[in-house]
């Protein structure tokens, strides 16, 4: 058996653009209505009314923990004006976990932003950090009790997709490609291409506003704060050496080292990739390769882990997700359990990690598509209704005994 420490936070991930519906403020709203190839999100998975049933669901099955966001743009719907009723909303959420032995682990924003923050310049706008601050503030009268704060999710995503739609404006008849889906032909080479780009500026500009909030929610709460960043667990093809120092610096490495003095740091691993001496390299095709395109690669979470450990001088780490988009259940069952035995691996090996949540609690809205099912329960999108799949009883029962059986079934 492998045993994980007491007090080990085991649960499940979400996003509230992904599973709340009728996010009409966002910037992404905005986008799903003008952006050639995006679907709409539209009522999503009805989480914003059906939330007690999520989080009913994850607890009886065993899981003790349950990350999900803020939106921003629902609470501040116009500069400077917040709204008691979204904040009431969202403390409700908070109540309910702490009702049902949940520890809430609270995502501040998570890619979504008010549509008048992304109009007046968004991040790279030069109150940015101002903006975001006076929300944060706002929102720490919410916070009472909660140990877990994410101030941001992956920021280096959002540069990237900051790069993406920059992109697409100059390319005449370009299609909406999900950064999280990688597709094929010429499609996968673009993906690869522009995650490829990373602007340090950009990474460092990100961290001056994760630190003013984090100062914020320091000053106003008792919770651990820190952020999450997207893990590539990149390796060197032969030649690709000095390329694969040069992108994951700008892609991860700039933001692991933002994270130092941080109270935890979010990994956020699904996949590992190689760069060649051109960039990063198309994953190739597979029968395991992923919904999204990606290889199957479980060992991803334990590469990337070691890595952020590395990089932000022993910052504790938060598994805030880590998944794989499936229509094969089976394969979601062998994955977790491997996955599992890696990063409990990295644990003897001296590296301090806090907990594991899974990416997603549900089949939702994947960021302009709706296939890619990376959920331990189905659902509906005529009726709404949940279905568990035999994934979230398995985790539930390996959060239950908080061990992992060795031997790994399909």
């Amino acid at each position: 058996m492998t045993t994980f420490p007491d007090n080990f936070l085991w649960g499940a991930a979400t996003a509230g653009h992904q599973i709340e519906g009728n996010n009409v403020n966002s910037d992404w709203w905005a986008r799903e209505l003008t952006m050639p190839g995006m679907e709409l999100s539209g009522d999503a998975c009805d989480s914003y009314h059906r939330f007690g049933e999520d989080i009913d669901l994850l607890a009886d099955a065993g899981l003790d923990s349950y990350r999900f966001s803020l939106e921003w743009s629902r609470i501040e719907p116009v500069p400077g004006h917040f709204s008691k009723a979204e904040l009431a909303h969202y403390r409700r959420v908070i109540e309910h976990c702490f009702k049902r032995g949940v520890t809430p682990v609270v995502t501040l924003q998570h890619f979504t932003t008010p549509q008048w923050f992304a109009n007046d310049g968004g991040w790279l706008a030069a109150d940015a950090s101002e903006k975001f601050v006076r929300y944060v503030r706002e929102v720490t009268c919410i916070l009472d009790g909660v140990e877990w704060v994410v101030t941001m999710n992956e920021p280096n995503m959002q540069a990237a997709i900051m790069t993406a739609m920059r992109r697409m404006q100059l390319a005449e008849g370009a299609q909406w490609q999900s950064p999280t889906v990688e597709g094929d032909g010429e499609t996968k080479q673009n993906h690869s291409d522009f995650l490829t780009y990373a602007d340090p500026e950009i990474g460092r500009a990100f961290t001056r506003i994760h630190h003013a909030a984090s100062d914020v929610v320091r000053a106003h709460t008792n919770a651990k704060v820190g952020w999450t960043i997207a893990a590539g667990a990149l390796t060197a093809a032969p030649g690709g050496e000095e390329k694969l120092l040069e992108i994951r610096f700008g892609k991860e490495d700039v933001y692991w080292e933002g994270s130092r003095g941080d109270d935890f740091v979010g990994v956020q691993a699904y996949s590992s990739q190689e760069v060649d001496a051109n960039g990063l390299v198309p994953h190739p095709p597979h029968p395991e390769n992923t919904l999204v395109g990606t290889a199957y690669r479980p060992d991803a979470l334990s590469m990337a882990v070691r890595h952020a450990w590395n990089v932000t001088g022993g910052v504790p780490v938060l598994v805030t997700e880590n998944g794989i988009a499936t229509a094969d259940d089976n394969q979601r069952v062998r994955y977790i359990a491997e996955a599992l035995q890696g990063l409990h691996q990295t644990m003897a090996e001296g590296v301090d990690v806090r907990g594991y949540l899974h990416w997603s609690l549900l089949d939702n809205f994947e960021w302009g598509h709706w296939e890619p099912t990376f959920g331990l329960i189905a659902v509906d999108r005529e009726t709404f209704v949940r279905t568990p799949k035999p994934s979230l009883a398995r985790l539930g029962s390996i959060a239950k005994s908080n061990r992992l059986d060795v031997e790994v079934t399909a």
